[in-house]
């Protein structure tokens, strides 16, 4: 995506347009059709899951030395906008099957990415990413899971809560204390499968929007796992993690933008259709400028995200502050789309009969994980571009 002016990095190539078409084409086909469904039955989208593996959409990411698709980082993005654009909750598969599989991919031996990327990409399973504890959410360095060296294995304990898709992914990145004397740098990655012995969930939490997908706690009681699912050296996890988040906040960004479009279109048919005082609703000031503002804040945050991703595929030197940005603005804007269009149908907007009221609550969340956008604007006012 690097080119020769500052303008290049937004701009999408025709094999991205074309990715774009397909994916948009699959998502109204085979996940849109489900996602009221979803939603009100707080289940998992296996229609979405199986329609992305089928098509290789799922974790485009992988690169193709270890059976992916080799995708870049904008072109990630765009799968995920699209999936989110007709339903939130199956968006998450590809953008959490990135955010789990992405410290091996960052990190981890050899043999850890030829195993868990390659079963990633051959739909063997999807991976979570287990950062977040009852006591240690912003904080994330106060996590208290311990991993204990025992020969030729790790034994964990401890407890993870707010993990997406859990219960659902066969593969999990798990942050843990080696050290506890070295706060940060004394905690360290490894890789826990869901069979491991002593691995086991809690209770889907009820949320307020992307009911489906699963968010539990996950519970390890003294799970024994082999030495080389380590990811990189021990004590280097945090900065992994870190890391990670540089990349996937993007991801989240795509998330919004998806959400976001998907209500703005949504409110541009209604408004067009919806008459009152003789005439479409379409057709009176006010409700143009409010769609104008709309289409303008949304295509400010695309710029930014898409900017943001250029600048992940190319590990840039303010990729932190940009993916930062890129997720705090985008969800920010995505919020206030999903709250008009919400208004612009008026009392239908309120109800589930119209997809609307789903879109807004859907999109409060993407202010919120990956790191509140207090956090963002704390990790921005540190990383502020010379």
């Amino acid at each position: 995506m690097a080119g020769s002016s500052d303008f290049d990095f937004f701009r999408t190539s025709e094999e991205q347009d074309m990715l774009r078409t397909s994916v948009r084409s699959l998502a109204e086909a085979k996940i849109a059709p489900f996602a009221a469904e979803v939603d009100e039955q707080a289940r998992f989208p296996q229609e979405a899951r199986e329609a992305l593996e089928a098509n290789d959409l799922h974790a485009v990411h992988v690169p193709e030395a270890y059976d992916g698709s080799g995708a870049d980082a904008l072109s990630t993005v765009i799968v995920i906008e699209e999936v989110a654009r007709v339903c939130a909750s199956s968006s998450l598969i590809p953008a959490v099957n990135k955010l789990g599989s992405l410290p091996v991919q960052l990190s981890g031996s050899e043999e850890l990415k030829t195993k868990y990327l390659g079963a990633l990409a051959r739909g063997e399973g999807m991976f979570s990413y287990c950062l977040s504890e009852p006591d240690a959410g912003s904080d994330a360095a106060g996590m208290k899971t311990r991993a204990v060296r025992d020969g030729d294995s790790y034994v964990l304990n401890g407890v993870k809560r707010w993990i997406t898709n859990a219960g659902q992914s066969q593969f999990y990145t798990v942050l843990a204390v080696t050290d506890p004397d070295k706060r940060s740098k004394g905690i360290s990655a490894f890789v826990v499968e869901k069979d491991d012995q002593g691995v086991s969930f809690g209770a889907p939490e009820k949320k307020l929007g992307i009911k489906g997908s699963p968010t539990r706690e996950v519970y390890f009681d003294n799970v024994r796992i082999p030495a080389d699912r380590l990811i990189g050296a021990e004590g280097t996890g945090f900065a992994t993690a870190m890391k990670t988040l540089d990349h996937t906040r993007i991801t989240i960004a795509a998330q919004a933008l998806g959400i976001a479009q998907g209500a703005l279109d949504y409110a541009k048919g209604y408004v067009n259709e919806r008459k009152q005082f003789g005439k479409a609703i379409a057709e009176f000031q006010g409700i143009q400028f409010m769609l104008a503002d709309m289409a303008m804040k949304l295509e400010a945050a695309r710029q930014l995200t898409y900017a943001a991703a250029a600048k992940s595929e190319r590990v840039d030197a303010d990729l932190t502050f940009f993916g930062a940005a890129a997720k705090c603005f985008a969800s920010d804007v995505a919020m206030e789309i999903t709250t008009d269009a919400v208004q612009l149908l008026g009392g239908y907007g309120y109800t589930r009969d119209y997809p609307v009221e789903r879109m807004m609550r859907d999109a409060k969340i993407t202010q919120i994980y990956e790191g509140t956008n207090q956090v963002q604007r704390i990790v921005m006012s540190r990383n502020l571009p010379a």
